[in-house]
């Protein structure tokens, strides 16, 4: 056994765990429109269940009928009770743990019509004369005892623990942080009035499961840009306090979803790995606590040291396995090289929950979250041969999951090394995690035994010599060019090449484009003291970032200085400066170098397609070769046509 004190056994009241490995409550919208739980959320468990996870902690559950969110499951009616009821027979059988968070969502509700938003004192909407009312008595009552009632379903359920969740700018931690909580009645005011609906509803769900049952409480640490927030210091009050109402276990997280500090809830490649963890030891060190260390957790030796230095019991490791259920298998193994990693990158689990056009949270790395059942790998009938054009991050997961099928893939990559443009993305600032992930899968390719062929371009004559029965063109793409005057001039270059080490000269630099990569280059260029202006013709900058990587990275665009200018359009490209038109108006801004950052074009396969149609080869076009768009969408591409070949 590798990692010893994270793969150790925990006892917590009538509960014991196998290890210190905790699979976090995160919202999936895999339960059903009525709130009930599907069998996608049962595979969806099962999988880390039976990936080593010790304990499963089912998502965000409404405990109160009418302020409950429909993308979200419900357990306050006993009708839930049979579907929780086969999803803990299922966990429990595949070998983990399960627990339940129950959730009083408070003013994250709002935009799910309908839903009732409990909030402890009245909240002005913005840009009209309408007010949210802070919650009367009788209401916040009637949520007291709606916990209450949703814990005793738990046990009935089969769950092995609870979990309270009191943090981030949800209905407990709102009535509780004096930044939210303005009442003058008994549930506001004094520090003590302000736990009190937080305490009345621990003695609720106590009273109502058996004592042996462990009580858990998610809690942030402290407040994050919220003007009269919490302190830490208010926090471990509250939670000896706690302890005293019964709770066993702290969760500490951090975030709200009233500011920037939604950054925390999902923090991405941005934020330091292991952010919070120095608040998880001061806080269980001040309150003699079971807790669990959470924030960017994502490497098993992290989280043994984590555990090992006494900084906290347990660990939160969620998105490491949405990107890889087998991780607590291969981390117990001391298989770590076959781990395929998070990246932080947000785009799937974040950006996939809050996007109405996706049904489910995906991942980047793992395009069968959320399809465990469906994307299950099965042996191919007839092994074929398959050429794969383009060893990108998705020519990689085509041929490995085609590998792992038995078929015979001959991956075929123009340049002398795999990785294509996840590598020069993890030259970006704050980005390492990115360029590691891309070594990392070429060297999980080459030990599934893949055919690697390295300075091979594609040609027709490669195909006729090699004679696949199907071809994958995953050829990616290449800079745009725009129809600028003066583009072609010396000092002009792309951002590929930036990242790739080609350093523009001079101390003036102008980047033409304000997408991610144009800011990404602005801030590698600031990093290196080069004074940078960004120009964008839309009327912001980041557009294709989401929302948590953007606030990243434009308070690393201010605090760098970096000048953006935004519904800018660029005339024209001269020796030393370049002509821009700003509301009707043309400026002349100085320029020693231009990078060009307006986008990608697919690369070029008309050959290929041709000769496959000519000799009647199927072959699949995948990723950016298809169009340019995100990582995920290119490896959930590969993903499927290896599964469909």
């Amino acid at each position: 056994m590798a990692f010893e004190h994270l793969f150790s056994p925990i006892k917590i009241r009538g509960m014991e765990l196998q290890n210190r490995v905790v699979f976090p409550a995160m919202g999936t919208k895999m339960a059903d429109d009525q709130g009930f739980v599907t069998q996608k959320l049962i595979d969806y468990h099962v999988a880390r269940a039976r990936g080593g996870n010790g304990l499963n902690m089912i998502e965000v559950t409404c405990v109160h009928g009418p302020s409950a969110a429909r993308p979200f499951l419900g357990i306050y009616d006993d009708k839930f009770i049979p579907g929780f009821k086969r999803l803990c027979d299922a966990v429990h059988a595949a070998g983990a743990k399960v627990g339940i968070q129950l959730w009083q969502g408070g003013i994250a509700v709002a935009s799910y019509p309908g839903a009732m938003i409990i909030v402890p004192s009245d909240i002005p909407i913005a840009g009209t004369d309408q007010v949210i009312p802070g919650a009367s008595v009788e209401t916040i009552q009637e949520v007291v005892e709606a916990f209450g009632q949703a814990a005793r379903r738990a046990a009935e359920a089969g769950f092995d623990c609870i979990e309270f969740h009191a943090a981030h700018n949800y209905s407990p931690h709102a009535f509780l942080s004096p930044a939210f909580n303005k009442r003058q009645d008994e549930y506001g005011g004094s520090f003590e009035n302000r736990a009190r609906y937080l305490l009345e509803c621990i003695r609720s769900i106590r009273k109502n499961i058996p004592d042996d049952m462990p009580l858990f409480m998610r809690i942030d640490a402290h407040d994050d840009y919220l003007e009269n927030g919490l302190t830490i210091e208010d926090v471990i009050r509250f939670c000896l306090m706690a302890k005293e109402e019964g709770v066993d276990v702290l969760d500490i997280s951090r975030g709200n979803i009233s500011s920037a500090a939604i950054k925390y809830e999902v923090p991405p490649v941005d934020i330091p790995r292991g952010f919070n963890v120095e608040n998880a030891a001061r806080i269980k060190r001040e309150t003699q606590m079971i807790t669990i260390a959470v924030g960017r957790i994502n490497d098993p030796a992290q989280a043994d040291e984590i555990i090992a230095s006494g900084k906290a019991d347990m660990v939160v490791m969620g998105r490491a396995q949405l990107a890889d259920p087998e991780f607590c298998n291969k981390a117990y193994r001391g298989d770590v090289d076959s781990i395929v990693r998070c990246i932080g990158c947000n785009q799937g689990c974040f950006d996939g929950f809050v996007s109405p056009d996706m049904p489910h949270i995906t991942c980047l790395r793992n395009p069968a979250l959320g399809r465990e059942a469906e994307f299950a790998l099965k042996q191919a009938e007839h092994p074929k041969t398959v050429v794969i054009a383009g060893g990108g991050m998705a020519g990689m997961e085509a041929a490995i999951t085609l590998k792992l099928r038995g078929h015979n893939p001959i991956l075929c990559e123009a340049t002398d090394h795999l990785g294509g443009q996840f590598l020069l993305a993890g030259v970006a600032p704050r980005k390492e995690e990115m360029r590691a992930a891309a070594i990392s899968r070429a060297k999980q390719v080459e030990a599934a035994g893949v055919d690697i062929r390295l300075s091979t371009p594609v040609t027709p004559e490669l195909l006729q010599e090699l004679s696949p029965d199907a071809v994958i063109l995953a050829v990616g793409a290449v800079p745009l060019e725009p129809p600028i005057p003066g583009i072609d001039l010396p000092h002009v270059t792309n951002s590929h090449d930036v990242l790739a080490g080609k350093i523009p000269q001079g101390n003036n630099v102008v980047i033409i484009g304000g997408g991610l990569v144009g800011l990404e280059v602005a801030e590698y260029l600031a990093d290196m003291g080069k004074t940078v202006t960004v120009v964008e013709m839309l009327d912001e900058v980041g557009k294709d970032l989401g929302q948590l990587r953007k606030i990243c990275v434009m308070e690393s665009i201010y605090a760098l200085g970096i000048n953006t200018m935004v519904k800018t359009k660029c005339l024209e490209i001269r020796e030393g400066s370049v002509l821009v038109e700003k509301e009707g108006q043309v400026q002349e801004l100085a320029a020693d170098s231009v990078v060009i950052a307006t986008g990608a074009r697919s690369r070029a396969f008309e050959k290929l397609a041709s000769y496959c149609e000519e000799k009647g080869i199927p072959y699949y076009v995948v990723g950016d070769a298809l169009s340019p768009r995100r990582a995920l969408n290119a490896i959930a591409e590969a993903a499927e046509v290896a599964r469909q070949i």
